[in-house]
């Protein structure tokens, strides 16, 4: 028998789950059992596609089994499934999901129960059972194969792996059960219970099998002669989900818990969903959908690597669970199934991507999904909990997803000038506020909700009472806002390339003040050199002595430069555009001033607070300090 060390990382998950960090050890029950059913559904659609394995098992059908013995200490579940070969066991169970232990320790919260979804959430889920047992193995023969094996690990540093004698294909997990643990999970009922919770509408029936004793019925002669009862062992074998997919049942049949529990069963989360759609379509193509939308984002919803959410049935067959063409990748979050009736059962990944069925299963899928959240929005409080899970992804539908642009900006949510701290607003909600006059959507982007409250940007807006959207998630609102153009004909703007609105001065007023200051604007200039793009009076500033601003152009280059630098890539920097507001007594007094350091030391000392305002780094911090303490040591 050949020794193997687990992945390191595998080994730091096991300490985890042998020191039982969770109450709600239930859940490897679920664990093992979705595992099993994964593995008939593969066997089931090879039985159908592999001429290799038609015959063999054209009367097959698949099945779990769950046995459990007191005395012994111990559970067993069998399969008959597709099976696993070496490399297969290796690679399954020696190994991690690429999310990493590192990551999952993170995301612990120190609640029983949300810590119990990480464990599907990380891909971790066969490794729950070291939370009750003390020994595990695992013997497995993979269909078309004639070797078996026999892996076995106690939940420590290394695992056993040898081939073994099997008759049949499938897979046996025998857990020996922790001496503390026999009494909950060697049991008739809680077992029973743990199935109808989880696994109820798994599509293959599981049966429990379990030896109980009965007593023989006497006769009435018997009885009237004395004799006393014998009591004798029969074995059970008695089927305790309901095995039909919960997908294909009438609706009206169907209740919020049938629903909810069959989520749990192919998500891996033990919180009800937050929405549930459930859509038969008849026609010129006929399918049935079934989704959900979780309370909490997927752990992985942000990473390249992302597991989709969606399986892909044909006729009742398993097809897939990964497949990213199921489903835009904006709404990666959503869970759920996809059953048609009129794809072939040997349909290749290739011929998904391209087929027409599955296009158009995927186009009315969107449109469905997009539908009930719009519902979803009628209820504010619920909302704002699915915004704060999943804004993002939809600004990011805005971006990919063209056809269904319109839908979706009715769905976002922003932050404003005029929302309170934790309430967000609808465009037609912003629309509608707006005066008759304005026909154009005004925003700032940044990093930090306060400073772009206290932006100097926004100071002849709130003067001329016009709403700003605050967009605080630089990382895509910067990329996405400038490509989305216009909601309902209102042109959405950049604050910081727009003019100032309703500026009170004629042209020949304006061009006065240019001509007055324009001695101090050729100096600020000349000062700065190459850290500025241009310098320039401006109208927009009531309060502040100084704000950056950048043309259309250079916002555009600016959003490519954030792009670039997020995947790793050098992108030049963009410069802004110093405006100086000729009304405030700095820029009068700078003016006036015939002292060439002290112009520089105050040129300098503008742009930088400025920058500052703007929730922008200072180019250099030390020569900052040092201007403003000079100058504030002349002004006491």
């Amino acid at each position: 028998m050949a020794k193997h060390q687990f992945q390191t990382e595998v080994g730091q998950l096991l300490h985890l789950m042998t020191h039982s960090l969770y109450s709600n050890k239930e859940i490897f029950i679920r664990e093992l059992v979705s595992n099993s059913s994964d593995a008939i559904d593969k066997l089931n659609y090879l039985r159908l596609t592999d001429e290799n394995l038609k015959d063999k098992f054209s009367s097959w059908s698949g099945e779990i089994n769950i046995t459990f013995d007191e005395k012994d200490k111990s559970l067993t579940i069998i399969d008959n499934g597709i099976g696993m070969n070496e490399e297969d066991m290796i690679n399954s169970i020696g190994t991690i999901a690429k999310s990493g232990t590192k990551s999952f320790v993170e995301a612990l919260t120190g609640d029983a129960k949300k810590d119990s979804n990480l464990i599907g959430q990380f891909g971790v889920g066969f490794y729950s059972v070291f939370m009750v047992a003390d020994k595990v193995d695992v013997i497995s023969k993979k269909a078309g194969e004639e070797t078996a094996y026999k892996w076995s690990s106690n939940g420590t540093g290394e695992f056993d792996l040898a081939p073994c004698t099997k008759e049949t294909n499938g897979t046996v997990i025998y857990i020996k059960l922790k001496d503390d643990e026999v009494s909950e999970f060697a049991s008739k009922y809680r077992i029973k219970n743990i199935i109808e919770k989880y696994s109820n509408h798994i599509a293959y029936p599981i049966f429990l099998n379990y030896d109980q004793e009965v007593t023989e019925e006497l006769s009435e002669e018997d009885k009237k002669a004395g004799k006393e009862a014998t009591k004798k062992t029969e074995r059970k074998h008695e089927q305790i989900n309901e095995a039909t997919a919960l997908w294909t049942q009438p609706k009206a049949k169907l209740k919020d818990e049938d629903y909810n529990n069959f989520y749990k069963s192919i998500s891996q989360d033990s919180s009800d969903p937050m929405v549930t759609i459930h859509t038969k379509t008849e026609g010129v193509n006929e399918y049935t959908t079934l989704f959900y939308i979780p309370q909490v984002a997927p752990m992985d919803m942000y990473r390249a690597d992302y597991q989709s959410g969606i399986k892909l049935y044909v006729k009742r067959v398993f097809i897939t669970d990964d497949n990213r063409e199921l489903l835009p990748t904006y709404l990666r979050f959503v869970r759920g199934i996809i059953d048609s009736e009129d794809l072939p059962l040997n349909v290749s990944r290739e011929i998904l991507q391209e087929n027409r069925i599955l296009a158009n299963i995927k186009q009315s899928s969107v449109k469905k999904i997009l539908s009930e959240i719009k519902k979803l929005s009628k209820d504010e409080e619920k909302y704002a909990k699915f915004i704060e899970q999943y804004i993002r992804a939809l600004k990011e539908g805005v971006y990919q997803d063209f056809t269904n642009k319109d839908a979706i900006l009715e769905l976002l949510r922003y932050k404003s000038t005029k929302t309170e701290n934790g309430k967000m607003t609808s465009l037609e909600d912003y629309k509608n506020r707006a005066n008759s006059e304005q026909k154009a959507i005004y925003y700032i982007v940044g990093e930090n909700e306060k400073v772009l409250r206290n932006s100097p940007l926004l100071e002849s807006y709130k003067k001329n009472d016009i709403e700003v959207l605050i967009l605080d998630d630089k990382e895509i609102d910067e990329i996405i806002t400038p490509t989305i153009g216009a909601f309902k004909e209102w042109q959405f703007t950049d604050i910081t390339t727009a003019e100032a609105p309703k500026v009170e001065q004629s042209e020949e007023e304006k061009q006065k003040i240019e001509e007055e200051f324009k001695d101090i604007v050729s100096k600020i200039k000349e000062k700065l050199g190459t850290e500025v793009k241009d310098v320039k009076v401006t109208s927009r500033l009531s309060e502040s002595a100084s704000c950056i601003t950048k043309d259309a152009q250079d916002a555009q280059m600016a959003a490519m430069a954030h792009m670039f630098r997020a995947m790793g890539q050098e992108a030049p920097e963009v410069k802004p555009i110093l405006e100086i507001n000729p009304n405030h007594e700095i820029v009068k007094k700078l003016q006036a001033s015939s002292n060439e350091e002290l112009v520089e030391d105050v040129s300098w000392i503008l742009l930088d607070l400025a920058k500052i305002s703007e929730g922008v780094d200072v180019s250099d911090a030390v020569a900052f300090t040092k201007r403003l303490t000079k100058i504030t040591a002349l002004a006491i």
